[in-house]
């Protein structure tokens, strides 16, 4: 009789165990099913702190090795973020249609894109430590043309979206609109290092005027959603607390511009004959110095508007992710401004941006490892 009660009550306690592992697993399965592309800033955030490091113009010890260890975080969580969507798409069909459906949501679809490219580019600058310089050259090639296709893509898909739903109004003009378009800047940022991986002649001449057509693309894009973003502001206010981190998203083109034009001018004289190369290399500072300082003042801007919305009760979010890449091109920017110039005050505002960027990025990934990990309601929310 024991012998019957004891096997009963492990026979209860298997199927209570069992009950409460189809639970977990529905409630993971549930919280699965809301992951978006906005989660892809996290990849950019964390790969443009390596990035950054790599190209800084004051250099400690030990932040090499730092940039290696932050880039193999990046890339590894690229590819598990990119099995996710991919079974996201392939189980929660109907979820996913419901993102690429959300005016909130469907600009960040720009964000896979540049989290591909940012991988690829520091696979040049740091990766080739860990994967060896063929192989970083071969992953930096695959990564950008995917993320340049993509890029592509919903720079043209997203605003032709945006421009055919009634239903957005000027109250709905976020900075998040700038998401799908910025893509092309990075492409024309990340692709000046593959310049002379190319053969000598039409193969570079070719990609070094596609990267200015792309940063021409994007550039021209931006200037017209940050003078929306300007008037929204002005004419309808700061909107939900939860999107004030969002504006720090407009340095992104204003940074990734900078980049841009520095690293494509230092490599123009591989690619095309004077007076065309010393014209795009004076480019770099002649137009890089006036957006920095536009840059900026957007800075102080943003940061006085985020600490307006703290004040009345900003929780943490997604969208604190903004402040990490964004910020990270204004370094990439400013260092080879500083380069480029020898300008000493440059390379330790570069350095001063930096600490920044690592506190933003800190926090972030802390945060957002808690609201997912630990206690699950970030995926439930995102």
């Amino acid at each position: 009789m024991a012998t019957t009660t004891s096997a009963h009550r492990m026979t209860t306690q298997r199927t209570t165990s069992g009950r409460t592992f189809l639970r977990e697993l529905e409630h993971r399965g549930e919280t699965f099913a809301h992951i978006g592309p906005n989660w892809f800033a996290s990849v950019m955030g964390t790969g443009i702190v390596a990035n950054a490091a790599a190209l800084l113009p004051r250099q400690v010890t030990g932040l090499h090795e730092f940039a290696v260890g932050v880039w193999v975080i990046a890339a590894l969580w690229l590819a598990v973020l990119t099995a996710i969507t991919a079974v996201h798409w392939i189980r929660h069909t109907d979820n996913a249609k419901a993102h690429a459906s959300n005016p909130a949501m469907a600009p960040f679809y720009g964000a896979p894109p540049m989290a591909l490219m940012t991988v690829g580019a520091g696979a040049l600058l740091v990766g080739h430590d860990v994967i060896g310089q063929p192989a970083a050259i071969v992953v930096a090639f695959v990564l950008w043309s995917a993320g340049t296709l993509g890029g592509l893509a919903s720079s043209a898909l997203v605003p032709y979206w945006l421009f055919t739903r009634r239903e957005v109004g000027v109250e709905h003009t976020f900075a998040t609109w700038l998401m799908p378009v910025v893509p092309p800047m990075v492409s024309a940022a990340t692709g000046a290092a593959l310049i002379q991986h190319l053969p000598a002649g039409q193969a570079r001449e070719a990609m070094l005027l596609a990267c200015y057509a792309m940063f021409g693309l994007s550039l021209l894009a931006s200037l017209v959603i940050i003078t929306l973003v300007w008037g929204r502001l002005a004419y309808e206010g700061t909107g939900p607390t939860a999107t004030v981190p969002t504006l720090f998203i407009v340095l992104g083109p204003l940074g990734q511009s900078i980049t841009a034009a520095n690293l494509l001018g230092n490599q123009a004289h591989l690619a095309i004959a004077a007076p065309y190369s010393t014209g795009f290399k004076a480019m770099g500072v002649l137009y890089g110095a006036p957006v920095f300082g536009f840059a900026m003042l957007w800075l102080v801007i943003a940061t006085a508007l985020v600490v307006r919305a703290a004040r009345q009760g900003l929780g943490f979010s997604l969208t604190w992710w903004s402040f990490t890449f964004p910020v990270g091109t204004v370094v990439t920017g400013t260092s080879l401004l500083a380069k480029d110039t020898g300008l000493d005050a440059l390379a330790w505002i570069a350095v001063g941006l930096y600490v920044l960027l690592l506190a933003a990025w800190g926090t972030a990934a802390v945060r957002t490892a808690h609201g997912a990990l630990r206690t699950g309601t970030l995926l439930r929310a995102a």
